[in-house]
């Protein structure tokens, strides 16, 4: 499918910067204890470098990187900041649904993963949104 005369979401540098130098709770959906993944090194990151609480979701609820895991976003207690999304654009709109249902305050779609359809409906619901982008990555241009 062609983009070509479809809004495409560009990030706000602003919003990133936020994001990453906010101290906050990260609930990171995918994440699990797999070496091969790329989400235990970025929760690592966001964890070790940045400072951020890290909450693991997963089907199977594992704990990761010391960290007590959830099936689901529903079932962590208290306020998430920012909801991480390591799960398949055809999967992530479910997803951003249950973090706007939490009251999370943004949407971190990673790298590859992408639904402007969902996108903007957290917008919509007031939260931030960053899309097809690594937190990685972006703090090296802060």
């Amino acid at each position: 499918m062609s983009s070509i005369g479809s809004p495409r979401h560009e990030n706000d540098p602003e919003v990133i910067r936020r994001l990453l130098t906010t101290p906050a709770r990260w609930a990171v959906v995918g994440l699990s204890n797999n070496p091969l993944r790329v989400a235990p090194r970025v929760a690592h990151f966001l964890q070790t470098r940045l400072g951020m609480e890290i909450i693991p979701v997963s089907l199977r609820g594992d704990s990761v990187l010391g960290e007590p895991g959830y099936k689901t976003l529903g079932e962590i207690p208290g306020h998430v900041d920012v909801v991480d999304c390591f799960v398949n654009s055809q999967k992530v709109g479910a997803v951003v649904d249950q973090a706007i249902a939490i009251g999370a305050s943004a949407v971190w779609l990673q790298l590859g993963v992408i639904d402007e359809e969902a996108l903007a409906r957290a917008k919509s619901a007031g939260l931030d949104v960053v899309m097809d982008t690594c937190p990685i990555i972006e703090y090296e241009y802060l």
